[in-house]
């Protein structure tokens, strides 16, 4: 390898000393107008918005996995390349970004912990020049155990052993928010811990041990299976990556999330309510 960024987290100053190097990437994942402002050194632009999947029944979810490979071919990557993802600090689209490359089966990835914020904060340079990258052929083996189907994340609910992990907003929990879905509430024997409490107030990331007390007290022990969902994959992606770091078991994302399960008449949606306890909806 080109590097010894080792992952799954970096912080600006490591990723100073390597910047630069052949074979080391950044992806930048913020919007467009962002990255024209400001960026990193040498970064490409790399969008995850608008590649999304509500049905994860095998031939879309192929047809998925080849759509991410296609984009990632046309940002140049190659599979020995070591790639860090930026976003504006450790949010939700640089989580996914992350957690792609990690189910595609890249060997060396890392998220930078804090974002172009903390890249900035450090008194790290930035750019506005890009040069337009050399597409490749991109390589991929996927990780099965890193992604749930609407089947899987099912079972989890039902399973005593697993715990199936909502990360999304208070409002969309409970049932007051169903971002356009069809039916708003939660996937039956979820747990709620929004995706914002694995950050500290400079948008990086908490401790291994604060993360690991965090979803201790949700029921997620470190060998606990776990697949996580959201809206569309964002949150627990970001989810899967704060288990990741609290040396937990690698959890599931389910990709499909509520803009699947909502939708799908077969699925059955419950009411969670503040007290405890959720109400089956009809």
């Amino acid at each position: 390898m080109s590097s010894s960024i080792a992952g799954p987290l970096t912080d600006p100053d490591e990723l100073a000393q390597h910047l630069g190097r052949p074979g080391v990437v950044v992806l930048d994942v913020r919007r467009g107008e962002r990255f024209a402002t400001a960026h990193l050194p040498g970064a490409r632009h790399f969008s995850v918005y608008g590649i999304n999947t509500y049905d994860t029944d095998e031939a879309s979810l192929q047809s998925f996995v080849r759509m991410w490979a296609f984009q990632l071919s046309l940002a140049g990557i190659r599979r020995d390349d070591t790639v860090v993802v930026c976003g504006d600090y450790s949010d939700e689209p640089a989580a996914r970004a992350y957690w792609f490359l990690r189910y595609l089966g890249h060997p060396q990835c890392a998220l930078l912990d804090g974002g172009l914020t903390a890249w900035a904060r450090s008194g790290h340079q930035t750019e506005q020049a890009a040069a337009v990258p050399l597409p490749t052929s991109y390589r991929y083996t996927v990780v099965d155990a890193l992604v749930a189907n609407w089947r899987q994340a099912g079972a989890a609910g039902l399973d005593a052993t697993a715990v199936l992990l909502d990360t999304r907003s208070d409002e969309e929990w409970y049932g007051h928010d169903g971002r356009g879905a069809e039916r708003a509430g939660a996937m039956p024997g979820a747990v709620h811990l929004e995706w914002t409490h694995h950050l500290g107030e400079d948008g990086r990331f908490k401790s291994p041990r604060m993360l690991s007390a965090l979803f201790a007290d949700i029921g997620a022990t470190p060998s606990a299976p776990v697949v996580a969902y959201c809206n569309t994959g964002y949150r627990s992606a970001h989810a899967c990556l704060a288990l990741e770091l609290a040396g937990h078991v690698p959890a599931r994302n389910y990709v499909g999330s509520w803009q699947e399960w909502g939708n799908r008449a077969d699925c059955r949606v419950v009411r969670p309510s503040s007290g405890g306890g959720a109400a089956p909806l009809a």
